[in-house]
């Protein structure tokens, strides 16, 4: 069998696009030399089947060493694209061959039957905390000193059902969930206890995966159904297996994740240190062909998950666990006796066990204690600086960055001299994290409440802090608006969440070590343009210096060209300083005022408008009210039930504008095939702000790792969110539909332009326009289209 008769068997339609052709054999010879292929691909070009068909094929091979195809998106739509192209490729598979295995990860809310259902007290709020509970109890009920095994919960939690049953008790009812019943009740059951004392609760279904597990040996062996040949298993069917079988769902999923051909995530499952390190770190080898689909996302989604933070409110939390854990060994030793439920003698033991003494606690909740007192110094100078009289009016305060250093002078931060000069020293800062862990072990065990505990995360953050550098690593105080009624009326933190930020600026290394783990593997989006770009600032270029080859491909939009215009039209550049604040009309706003009326005016269907921020979208809908004919909606910040409603309203009825910013939710992973959109306009370069003390610290690491930190943090990054946008139009080869960028940015090639961050196909099509010909160039299109 030839290469290509090999990655055929596997590819879900009769024939490949020539694109698609080439790219699978491209992503499949660089995967078996254990490289990556960077792929900028057109909506039209099949990426999903693209990489999967590579993967798939590598995985089946017997001369290849991969056994996996991890799949990772950050985008709900495209997670639902791999899920259909994977039943393709099942359901064209030769009669002889079995179905590709397959799962989709998601959270504990989605698949706890309890959460699902909303019974037993757990629903979307709390179920991390309550399973993390419920599952601490059930092992201890089952392991070392408990008093069952875990067959005889099953059995307790089961004979509870039958019971009340037998009893004729009216009303009694099985758990149900995903369509399937359960084995148990949607109380949550009790081991112990009588008529006059409380039992212990424990999780039924945890407890079922933990009898079904060998003492040794796989855990896969655990799964109550066959998965070998199950082809796609989604969140529906993975509940309606495990809870149908009475064991917990999450586990069985977890038992699963290195046992099936391909599992469908998304960047947490492998950039996130927690997720990777407790749930997914089986798949961080090299027998994994890795898909990061959206990769023009890749960098900015990676930096967040590997920065860190701590609120103010957590320090409080932190301080008043390392309280509890001191004082009933404080009190003992002083002859008294302590309030509470922690024990002294299990404290002590677990010192003595961790080689933790009772000192270096009350050092860390010293330092805690300390540091939110000169949190809230630094908060309230602000205040009395920026907001003279700030408490006559606490919904008047705005979101605020306080840098703890000159975010373009690398240095050590001001909260770090501070400690110096308070007499902490670096032990202090390196032995919180080990600190927190001892605490929330003690804690763990001796209180009943279920919840996530404080001290591990401000240890995990002291520890980091104090061990970073401060070149790539940029610390400040955020205040985030809030509301919390329960703090005193004159007091920041009834208005504020004072958060501790560390920012990883320059996550290249992160993502370049991670993918070094990997086998190889497909980075692929619509908008990976400039590939040069995307090579250093996600350390590819790291990769081939190590032996990994990196081959790159550009596949441009196939669908007929008739079907669309493409104008990049010269207005002046839509800079704050040429347009000014909202409201104060002038030459550069009346130009793109004029040019989104001209495009609205002549679309005979709906259009969507990106602004660089939603305050100016808020203007350009009330220009739109005034001027235009077609209703408007304005997209603003808001929760995701809104957004859905806002969409909804978008793709029902007549023709309509919807007015949201560039940088919003809107404008890239929606689905807007058919007639639901025939034009898309972006106003100005969507630059995130230049003032932030955090965006000058990422643009000087950058300016140092990479060079030129404005153009490969800043710019390249707003020209992929311009192009997202406009390329929600075309989506199919029979759609019709304007893209007009407007700015003459992406008109002219001058000092400050954006043209060479496009691919050539996109330059090319996308041809200057002076603003007098706008109106001409769009009435000849749809003229044309009629």
């Amino acid at each position: 069998m030839t290469e290509a008769e090999g990655w055929r068997a596997v590819f879900g339609h009769d024939e490949p696009y020539p694109e698609q052709e080439d790219g699978i054999e491209a992503a499949v010879e660089t995967a078996r030399d254990g490289g990556y292929l960077a792929l900028e691909g057109a909506c039209g070009t099949g990426k999903t089947m693209l990489a999967l068909a590579a993967g798939i094929h590598l995985v089946r091979d017997p001369d290849s060493d991969f056994e996996r195809v991890f799949v990772l998106t950050s985008v709900k739509q495209q997670l639902r694209q791999f899920e259909q192209d994977l039943e393709t490729i099942n359901a064209g598979l030769p009669d002889d061959w079995r179905s590709v295995s397959a799962m989709t990860l998601v959270g504990k809310a989605d698949v706890c039957p309890y959460a699902r259902e909303n019974r037993a007290g757990i629903d979307d709020s709390n179920v991390y905390d309550r399973c993390e509970g419920l599952r601490e109890r059930t092992r201890a009920l089952t392991g070392e000193g408990g008093d069952a095994t875990a067959g005889a919960l099953v059995q307790q939690a089961r004979r509870a059902q039958t019971g009340i049953a037998d009893s004729g008790e009216s009303g009694v009812s099985y758990l149900e969930t995903a369509g399937e019943p359960t084995p148990y009740l949607p109380s949550m059951p009790e081991h112990g206890g009588g008529a006059t004392a409380e039992g212990t609760e424990f999780c039924p279904f945890y407890a079922q995966f933990l009898d079904d597990l060998p003492e040794e040996g796989d855990p896969a062996e655990a799964v109550p159904f066959d998965f070998a040949d199950a082809g796609l298993i989604d969140a529906e069917e993975l509940v309606r297996l495990s809870a149908g079988h009475g064991s917990c769902p999450h586990s069985i999923m977890g038992a699963l994740v290195p046992e099936v051909e391909v599992v469908v995530g998304n960047y947490y499952h492998a950039f996130d240190p927690v997720t990777a390190a407790t749930f997914t770190g089986a798949l961080l080898d090299d027998s994994t062909f890795v898909v990061c689909d959206e990769a023009h996302m890749l960098e900015p989604r990676v930096r967040d998950l590997v920065s860190d933070g701590v609120g103010d409110a957590t320090l409080r939390d932190a301080e008043n666990e390392l309280t509890r854990v001191i004082q009933p060994v404080a009190f003992e030793d002083e002859g008294k006796r302590a309030r509470g439920t922690t024990d002294a003698e299990l404290v002590r033991g677990e010192l003595s066990d961790s080689e933790v003494s009772l000192g270096e606690l009350e050092l860390v909740r010293d330092f805690v204690r300390d540091l939110r007192e000169e949190v809230d110094r630094r908060v309230t100078a602000h205040l009395e600086r920026e907001h003279p009289g700030w408490r006559a009016d606490l919904t008047d305060l705005t979101d605020a960055e306080l840098p703890l250093r000159d975010p373009e002078e690398p240095a050590e931060d001001e909260l770090s001299e501070w400690a110096r000069e308070a007499g902490y020293g670096g032990k202090v800062w390196a032995r919180a994290e080990h600190v927190g862990a001892v605490v929330e072990r003690v804690l763990n065990e001796a209180e009943e409440e279920e919840t996530k505990r404080a001290t591990p995360a401000v240890g995990r953050l002291l520890n980091a802090w104090y061990r970073l550098d401060h070149e790539s690593y940029f610390r400040e105080l955020e205040l985030d608006r809030t509301w919390d009624e329960t703090e005193p009326v004159d007091s920041w933190r009834r208005a504020y969440n004072a958060r501790l930020s560390l920012h990883n600026c320059v996550p290249a290394d992160a993502i370049g070590d991670r993918l070094a783990e990997f086998g190889g593997g497909v980075l692929m989006s619509a908008t990976l343009a400039p590939l040069d770009v995307f090579r250093e600032v996600t350390g590819l270029n790291y990769l081939e210096s190590e032996g990994r080859p990196v081959e790159e491909r550009t596949y441009g939009l196939a669908f007929p060209d008739g079907n669309r215009e493409s104008l990049a039209v010269d207005a002046p550049k839509f800079t704050y300083g040429n347009r000014g604040p909202p409201g104060e009309g002038n030459e550069t706003r009346e130009a793109h005022a004029d040019a989104v009326v001209e495009v609205v005016g002549t679309t005979p269907g709906n259009v969507l408008v990106g602004m660089p921020s939603y305050g100016e979208a808020e203007w350009m809908a009330g220009v739109l009210e005034e001027r235009t004919d077609a209703p408007v909606l304005r997209d603003e910040s808001s929760a995701d039930a809104a957004t859905e409603d806002l969409k909804a309203e978008f793709f029902g009825g007549g023709a309509k504008t919807l007015v949201t910013s560039i940088r919003g939710t809107l404008t890239e992973g929606v689905d807007y095939r058919g007639d639901r959109l025939s034009a898309a306009v972006v106003c100005g370069v969507p630059i995130i702000n230049t003032a932030s003390p955090r965006t000058k610290a990422v643009k000087t690491a950058y300016d140092r790792e990479f060079g030129n930190g404005f153009e490969t943090a800043l710019t390249v990054p707003a020209v992929r969110k311009a192009r997202q946008a406009v390329g929600r139009v075309i989506r199919g080869p029979e759609e019709v539909g304007v893209r007009a960028l407007v700015d003459a940015r992406y008109a002219r090639d001058s000092w400050n332009s954006v043209r060479e961050h496009f691919p050539e196909p996109a330059r090319e099509e996308f041809q200057p326009v002076s603003p007098d010909m706008l109106r001409f160039g769009l009435e000849r299109f749809w003229d044309g289209q009629e």
